[in-house]
């Protein structure tokens, strides 16, 4: 089959993402939260494959994330191949797949560990797979089942759809579906009203990109009052509403509902298009604006995560940043390793199990401290372009103790 100028488009922008993927992986450490599910003894997907993907490359940042930049790779291809005849134009098709793939939330979640970017991935996998066959696949739902609790959702923006579509068996296995997800892993609604929803649209916003979240929830209210709507319409309204409702009463899991919320990037750029073409040429100033103003943002939000770590170093207190918790870890184990000392105790738990991935093991007679204990300290700085951004003390613990005893 012959490729076409926007299928070689497609190609190179997806090889040029993974690359940048691939560069930006080189500069992250292991979380503590990351590290906590890796050397998990619980039998969940996460921990099983990262496991899975150290076993065969080794314990190292990239055999860590690798997974997931596959599981975005396929996500995007699977997009891709769901918009084909979506979009009356191949090039709004391509646009469509770059504001996907510029999504500060996409690109977190194809490097981090967590379930987002599997969801995801999964939830394409059977919208392509319905396009494919024109039929429902039961066994993929059952799996999901299994995969995570997030998939509650999907079941129940099914169940919605069934209901306009009079599809009886979907109904009921949806249902069913989403009964045994609400009672394999609940949903907590406890609480009284705290007014999380501002925090709400905050996270979507920042998932999204601002100006793009207003316009993505602007075109998912138009499309339900006045168009036709298909599945992808159901899945991300039914997890966006739910998000707001919940958010309402509580602080929510954004990661559970966002997933399902990204999918509708299509419907978005479908309706600014239509939107913006059935306008003469005189009356489409304000959509070209809002269109710059949106890929700016897009593309200004890029650039601060391929270049985030270089951004991190002019902050005035890099420690108490989000940020740090995905950097030092792996610098200072190397610093440790240089100074021929793999194994360490420190009264930072977190940090403990960060170091753990990258070899440096709980040793008692040595102590790892970010205060100055006693005269008898090394110390070791962990620099990002000669500026110091945290530096630790070791103490030899027998030292100290005899000291203590004289």
């Amino acid at each position: 089959m012959k490729l076409s100028k926007y299928d070689i488009g497609f190609i190179g922008l997806l090889l040029a993402h993974v690359a940048v993927l691939l560069f930006v992986i080189d500069n992250y450490s292991i979380s503590a939260k990351e590290a906590t599910i890796y050397f998990s003894d619980s039998l969940n997907v996460l921990t099983l494959l990262t496991n899975f993907s150290t076993s065969l490359f080794g314990e190292n940042d990239y055999s860590l994330r690798i997974p997931f930049v596959l599981f975005y790779i396929g996500s995007v291809i699977l997009l891709y191949l769901l918009t084909d005849n979506y979009f009356r134009l191949q090039r709004d098709r391509l646009i469509s797949i770059m504001i996907f793939m510029l999504l500060p939330g996409i690109n977190s979640a194809a490097l981090l560990v967590n379930e987002s970017i599997i969801v995801v991935f999964g939830t394409l996998l059977y919208l392509y797979l319905y396009k494919l066959k024109e039929k429902e696949y039961y066994i993929l739902l059952v799996l999901f089942l299994f995969i995570d609790n997030s998939f509650a959702i999907l079941f129940l923006a099914l169940f919605f759809y069934s209901i306009n579509k009079k599809d009886n068996t979907l109904l009921v296995v949806s249902l069913i579906l989403f009964g045994l997800s609400m009672s394999m892993y609940g949903f907590s609604v406890n609480g009284s009203p705290r007014g999380y929803l501002l925090d709400t649209f905050a996270i979507y916003a920042t998932i999204f990109s601002p100006v793009l979240f207003l316009y993505f929830f602007y075109a998912l209210y138009r499309t339900g009052i006045k168009r036709e709507k298909d599945l992808y319409w159901y899945i991300s309204m039914t997890a966006l509403g739910l998000s707001l409702v919940f958010s309402l009463r509580q602080k929510i899991a954004i990661d559970d509902f966002a997933p399902f919320v990204v999918i509708a990037i299509p419907i978005m750029v479908k309706l600014f298009i239509h939107s913006l073409r059935i306008r003469l040429k005189e009356f489409r100033t304000f959509h070209y604006v809002l269109l710059r103003i949106t890929l700016g943002v897009l593309v200004l939000s890029f650039l601060l995560f391929i270049f985030n770590k270089a951004f991190y170093m002019f902050i005035k207190n890099p420690t108490s940043h989000v940020a740090h918790e995905h950097y030092v870890a792996k610098e200072l184990a190397n610093k440790l390793k240089s100074l021929s000392i793999y194994g360490i105790s420190t009264l930072d738990k977190k940090l403990s199990i960060r170091l753990k991935f990258y070899g440096i093991k709980k040793d008692e007679t040595k102590l790892l401290s970010e205060k100055k204990i006693g005269l008898d300290n090394k110390v070791i700085p962990i620099m990002y372009q000669n500026r110091i951004i945290t530096q630790y003390y070791i103490i030899d613990v027998n030292n100290v103790k005899a000291q203590i005893n004289n």
